[in-house]
C-alpha cells in the first residue's frame, strides 16, 4: 500500500517540526488516540482505538524517527498491533518546506497490512487511511491558526 500527500501549515518550518515531537500534541490531533509518549530512546508509543468497515481494535504502537534533518525533513518507521484485528507497518518519508503561507508538508507511506485488515480490502482500508491523515492535519493546522 502507498500513498503521497501534501497539507499547507501556518507556521514556520521550525515550528511545525518542533510541533511534530510533541507527545501532547500528537495525541490531540491522532484520531482516537488514547495515549501517546516517548521513550527514553525517543521512540514514540501509542495506543489507538480505530474502527475501520467491521474491525473494530485497539492497536498499540510504536513510531521511531529515523534519519532527523531539522527542520527539512526525516523519516517515519511504524509499526501497530491488534490482537485478532491484524497489525501494519511501514515508513513514511515527510518532508517541510517553507512557503508564503508557512510550511508545506509532504508525504510519501509505503506500508503493509495483515489480519482482518488485510481482509477487508485496500480500497476500504486506504479510504479510512486519507480520512485519519486529513482529520490530523486539520487539528494540528487549526492549533497554530488559534
Amino acid at each position: 500500500m502507498e500513498e503521497s500527500g501534501e497539507f499547507v501549515i501556518p507556521a514556520s518550518p521550525q515550528e511545525v517540526w518542533d510541533a511534530l515531537q510533541k507527545p501532547d500534541i500528537l495525541k490531540e490531533c491522532i484520531d482516537g488516540c488514547e495515549e501517546m509518549t516517548i521513550t527514553d530512546d525517543g521512540v514514540f508509543a501509542c495506543v489507538v482505538a480505530i474502527k475501520v468497515g467491521p474491525v473494530k481494535a485497539r492497536f498499540t504502537g510504536t513510531v521511531s524517527i529515523v534519519e532527523p534533518n531539522p527542520p527539512h525533513s526525516y523519516f517515519l518507521d511504524v509499526s501497530a498491533r491488534g490482537g485478532g484485528a491484524g497489525f501494519g507497518s511501514g515508513r513514511a518519508e515527510v518532508k517541510l518546506q517553507e512557503v508564503a503561507e508557512g510550511t508545506c508538508l509532504t508525504y510519501h507511506v509505503k506500508g503493509t497490512i495483515g489480519g482482518k485488515l488485510a481482509q477487508i480490502g485496500t480500497r476500504l482500508f486506504q479510504s479510512f487511511s486519507r480520512k485519519m491523515t486529513r482529520t490530523f492535519f486539520d487539528r494540528f493546522s487549526h492549533r497554530w491558526m488559534g
